[in-house]
């Protein structure tokens, strides 16, 4: 076994699915949770390898992905610290908030990196940052790649900036639901039914992140080629900065960071 998931929940099963759907073979992925239907469940849709320990995952797997939720780490952890100064895997963290130093102190020097990922994983287009620590070799970042490539982009990061990393990529999927939420509620207001606003508004959505992405322009610029003089587009936009629209925006990205930080430091 190559890599080993400690935990099968909704973001590990996402990942290891992007990783099969991708070419990895499932033989060489494994994992354990402490509710084994999870694990037996991957088992039967994927063929991945089922670990009946936490203790066997890590004697065994050359990378040890940590998916367990962070608020367990400092139970679960630590028994497997003398195994993992033994076996010296190289460990993955995905769990939001925890550091690559708050993980040191849980089971030694490892070859250690932290990764965020963001829920688009479960499509395959998320966009995942990591940050890693010194013991971590160029080999160690390909297989960080080889991983979460799988399900999205990945970017270098700064572990100090992944706080505001996971305001953009984690935190954003909730306000552009909402305002989608919002824009398709107005297409039932203009008289379609809700279902056939969203499908509506979601490719809309979908087709002006595409555009961005890929025409090398800035926003405003591509605000102004949508914005004929005296059209309807420009008075849409103009009533939206007059509500505080992007004022609003900021103020959510403001409160989700300052929430983040008083959450690290709990």
């Amino acid at each position: 076994m190559k890599i080993g998931f400690l935990g099968a929940g909704n973001m590990a099963s996402a990942i290891i699915r992007g990783m099969v759907a991708n070419g990895i073979p499932a033989s060489a992925i494994g994992c354990f949770d402490v509710d084994q239907q999870k694990t037996f469940a991957l088992k039967e849709e994927l063929g991945v390898a089922v670990c009946y320990t936490a203790e066997q995952l890590c004697e065994e797997a050359q990378t040890v992905v940590l998916a367990i939720k962070p608020q367990v780490f400092a139970s679960a952890l630590p028994p497997l610290r003398t195994l993992m100064q033994v076996q010296k895997p190289l460990v993955i963290s995905i769990a939001a908030g925890k550091t690559l130093q708050s993980i040191t102190d849980l089971i030694g020097d490892v070859p250690m990196v932290r990764v965020m990922p963001n829920i688009a994983a479960r499509v395959g287009e998320a966009v995942t940052a990591y940050c890693s620590n010194a013991l971590v070799t160029q080999s160690h970042v390909e297989t960080v790649y080889d991983i979460f490539e799988s399900v999205g982009t990945v970017v270098p990061l700064a572990e100090e900036q992944f706080g505001i990393f996971s305001v953009l990529a984690g935190c954003s999927p909730a306000y552009t639901l909402l305002y989608m939420d919002a824009l398709a509620t107005a297409g039932v207001r203009g008289g379609i039914p809700k279902e056939t606003a969203l499908q509506i508004v979601t490719q809309a959505v979908l087709g002006t992140a595409k555009l961005l992405q890929e025409a090398g322009e800035h926003p405003r610029e591509l605000i102004d080629s949508v914005c004929s003089p005296a059209g309807t587009t420009i008075e849409g936009v103009c009533a939206l900065q007059s509500a505080g629209f992007e004022k609003a925006v900021q103020e959510a990205a403001k409160a989700s960071l300052e929430r983040d930080k008083k959450l690290q430091n709990a």
